[in-house]
């Protein structure tokens, strides 16, 4: 009867469990259907809203049906080109009458990225239409982007804390060490630290040099941005000594930033509201800070980035190049070529952008992919690569098959080296007093040997094989740049450079951004840049896929919100992003071109806390 009884419990937790994925599939299509644009084809008018609560990034990742209904997965992520088109279309439609822009909880981007979103706004106050920017505490990304609007708003009892590009990172080989773990480190280049996390306790001469020379160039570029957007700001006298300038305003740091010029009002978000309202007009003017608003999801569906019969392809490459398929956010080679070609059998293109956000990773795959582009280009379709905040190791790997490459000042590119990481465990065996021994037929039976150490025929080979990979890497430099091997060699060796140096070094053609790139590949298609229609060759996101991000959504999350608290949680975040590279690195193919220096946009996974499911389940339910 006990064992009956088991199964029985079984068979009735199986069936509960059926039933409520029934049920999570129901309300998530209820979901879908009651979140629909509700102002599709309608007279909608007053403020577009932008509340930006998450990152900027060129691909947003898709959430997992688990991880949706979890309430784990990436969060709300906003792409790029969605946010600029939306800009754009809002500046010359007399229904949208403000941007309001609030930057409350916003988790930033890459340096390009919101470069390109600053432009968008300064597009739309030539229109003549005002950006009134609003938020508790500014950080670097968040007030890069508010120093573009026409009013900049601080709670009262908020910062605006600037810190600059910069930080430390982890460097595990005395820990390694004790551990008994060995790397067995294998590369090509100088400059290519991405090892040296693994095989030093500090920073080697070379990498410092590199990296502090990329940090003063990002700031710089940042620094000019602001001082173009905002000129009464004394951007550089606050960054130098910001207490001065508080203690100056008697200890309100707000004052201080308002007496500095970073901002223009000191106000709560109901006075910021009454602001908005008194241009965009309100529905309810019986509520306090109410204000007549257009929704960003709803104007993106009623202005798609994407036309389905454009005539100039974008391929977006954006994340870890890594080998078959993956989904949205992460570069899965066969996933991109599938893309390539489905794109090119379903639509009569005559041009192709590639637009590359991406920190490298896998040779092989990254070859995959140029190969593919290569193959199209050979038929006569011009290629554009237009680069995004990061294009480097891998990510310029895939953008040497192009007519011409387009970058920006602040665009993260080069890293030309190669390396591989296989660690052994013949320390930590001796330290258990654990013994591995065995019988070989060939040098390299039973190899790598992670639990004795590869032996010296394997690491010889393996070295030929990164030294092979990197003569291949200068080679297709070489022939994409009309550049002597023996100078992309010089430029290269693993150093990441800065938009700014790399068009000075030749390795891309000119700035600009990705409509500039699309401009670009229009002329050389003999099509009319200024009514050339653009697709994006990916799967579109459905109602599903809208319904599951809506429910991996942070909306409902605890966050912090003054700039001091998200100075405070760098420290979990950096260390999330160096665990999550050094498992990417570890777990990745044995030949890698990957950039670890280059920062990300996107954050690390978050992890869903107990009872998401429940609460966002009732929330929805109660209309909250």
């Amino acid at each position: 009867m006990s064992f009956a009884g088991r199964v029985w419990r079984l068979l009735v937790g199986i069936k509960d469990a059926l039933v409520l994925i029934l049920l999570l599939a129901f309300f998530a299509g209820l979901y879908g259907l009651l979140s629909a644009s509700p102002y599709r084809n309608s007279a909608a008018r007053g403020a577009l809203l932008l509340d930006l609560d998450g990152p900027i990034v060129e691909q947003p990742a898709q959430a997992s049906p688990l991880g949706a209904l979890g309430g784990g997965g990436p969060g709300r992520q906003y792409r790029l080109a969605e946010l600029v088109h939306a800009l754009d279309a809002a500046a010359h439609d007399d229904r949208i009458k403000v941007v309001a822009l609030d930057l409350d909880i916003f988790a930033g981007g890459g340096q390009a990225a919101i470069t390109d979103v600053g432009a968008a706004l300064d597009r739309v106050r030539r229109a003549g239409k005002p950006v009134i920017a609003y938020s508790t505490g500014y950080s670097d990304d968040g007030y890069q982007l508010a120093a573009h609007a026409s009013e900049v708003w601080l709670d009262p009892m908020g910062a605006v804390v600037v810190t600059g590009p910069g930080g430390t990172g982890l460097y595990y080989a005395g820990l390694m060490q004790r551990l008994g773990v060995t790397a067995n480190v294998y590369r090509v280049g100088a400059y290519k630290s991405a090892v040296e996390p693994f095989t030093r306790s500090d920073m080697s001469p070379e990498a410092r040099a590199a990296s502090q020379a990329l940090a003063d160039a990002l700031w710089e570029t940042w620094q000019q941005d602001v001082r173009q957007a905002r000129p009464r700001a004394q951007i550089a006298a606050w960054t130098r000594n910001p207490e001065q300038f508080v203690a100056a305003a008697g200890g309100n740091s707000a004052e201080a930033a308002r007496r500095a010029g970073l901002i223009d009002r000191i106000g709560d978000r109901i006075a910021f509201g009454q602001r908005v309202a008194q241009i965009a007009g309100s529905d309810r003017p019986q509520v306090p800070g109410d204000f007549r608003a257009v929704r960003y999801a709803a104007w993106v569906d009623d202005h798609p980035v994407s036309d389905s019969g454009g005539r100039i392809g974008i391929l977006t490459i954006a994340g870890d190049i890594v080998d078959g398929r993956a989904g949205p956010g992460t570069a899965g080679a066969e996933t991109i070529v599938a893309n390539l070609q489905r794109g090119l059998r379903d639509n009569d293109l005559k041009a192709l952008v590639v637009r590359v956000d991406s920190p490298g990773g896998s040779t092989f795959a990254s070859e995959r992919i140029r190969s593919a582009l290569a193959a199209v280009r050979a038929r006569g379709i011009p290629i554009v690569v237009s680069m995004g905040s990061v294009a480097a190791s891998g990510g310029y790997w895939v953008s040497t098959a192009s007519d011409a490459i387009y970058a920006e000042p602040s665009t993260i590119t080069g890293s030309i080296g190669v390396f591989g990481i296989i660690p052994s465990f013949q320390g930590a065996l001796q330290k258990l007093g654990v013994g591995a021994d065995g019988v070989s037929t060939t040098p390299l039976s039973g190899q790598p040997d992670i639990l004795r150490g590869p032996s010296p025929e394997a690491s010889r080979m393996i070295q030929a094989g990164i030294d092979s990979t990197y003569r291949q890497f200068l080679t297709l430099v070489s022939g994409a740049r009309r550049m002597p091997v023996a100078r992309v060699n010089e430029i290269a060796q693993g150093r990441v450079w800065a938009g700014g140096a790399a068009h000075q070094l030749g390795l891309v053609d000119r700035f600009g951004t990705l409509q500039d790139a699309v401009a670009d590949a229009a002329r050389r298609a003999r099509l009319d840049p200024a009514s050339a229609r653009t697709v994006y060759l990916e799967r579109q996101p459905g109602w599903l896929d809208r319904s599951l991000a809506a429910l991996a959504s942070n909306d409902d999350d605890a966050q912090a919100r003054d700039a001091f608290s998200r100075l405070a949680a760098r420290p979990q975040l950096m260390l999330a992003r160096a665990i999550g590279d050094a498992r990417s690195v570890l777990n990745g193919p044995a030949i890698q071109a990957r950039c670890l220096e280059c920062p990300s946009a996107a954050p690390p996974p978050r992890l869903a806390p107990p009872g998401t499911l429940l609460t966002r389940l009732a929330g929805l339910l109660l209309g909250r």
